[in-house]
């Protein structure tokens, strides 16, 4: 991973080779989500729509509504999403998170695999721009929408670098978000954490903090890495 194509047991995601890959961080979250009471969802930043179909997969009675700013991403989701078997439950609209909070709707899930990369420099195709930088959509802005979003009982769940954990957790408190679930995501078992995954609520839970290791060897995924994801891989 990443991959020319992702393929689920069921079918495969194609994407455009020079914009946006298929990579770790949305199968992750794609996976790792929980929406079992969820009816509405709302997926932030697209991309391939593999994160939606991921979730559709998941509950073949979930609506999920999926945004990117991206007009080339949104090309090639819609095309993702017709080859799929979901394609009556996931709509791709071309939309930034500041204009979607217009629309009124709320929802009980939503998932963003939002753009990284802060202080990295910036790529000259405006594409990977859009999905690597915050500079059109901050974390802040980020939980303060989700949060005006969801319902009562609504899950935001996100996945971001290790570092910025701390910051998350401080941000979400100015919002009443709470972190009800939390996964540190190890490369190996000697690395360092690289991504965190986390569940907010909009009420305060107990705590509950995990660890996952991709891989325990090279090229050798970890037994929770791969109970986690084999259901979307034809091959693990």
């Amino acid at each position: 991973m990443p991959n020319p194509y992702f393929k689920f047991k069921q079918f495969t995601i194609y994407h455009n080779l020079c914009a946006m890959k298929v990579g770790t961080d949305g199968v992750l979250l794609g996976a790792w989500t929980n929406i079992p009471e969820a009816k509405k969802a709302l997926d932030i930043g697209t991309g391939t729509g593999l994160i939606a179909l991921m979730l559709a997969q998941r509950d073949n009675k979930l609506c999920i509504n999926a945004i990117d700013i991206d007009s080339n991403a949104i090309e090639q989701a819609k095309e993702n999403i017709r080859q799929s078997p979901f394609f009556s439950q996931i709509h791709i609209l071309g939309s930034s998170l500041q204009d979607f909070r217009l629309c009124g709707q709320q929802y009980d899930l939503i998932v963003s695999n939002p753009p990284f990369f802060i202080q990295s420099l910036k790529s000259p195709h405006d594409g990977r721009t859009l999905a690597r930088h915050t500079d059109s959509l901050s974390s802040d802005e980020l939980l303060e929408i989700s949060a005006a979003l969801l319902t009562d009982n609504g899950k935001l769940s996100i996945i971001y670098p290790f570092g910025h954990k701390e910051t998350l957790f401080s941000l979400s408190k100015k919002h009443n978000l709470y972190p009800s679930r939390v996964t540190n995501v190890y490369p190996t078992p000697v690395s360092l954490p690289k991504r965190v995954l986390i569940e907010f609520s909009k009420t305060e839970l107990p705590l509950i903090e995990t660890n996952l290791i991709i891989e325990k060897d090279r090229h050798v995924y970890s037994d929770e890495f791969t109970g986690l994801v084999k259901n979307f891989y034809l091959k693990m």
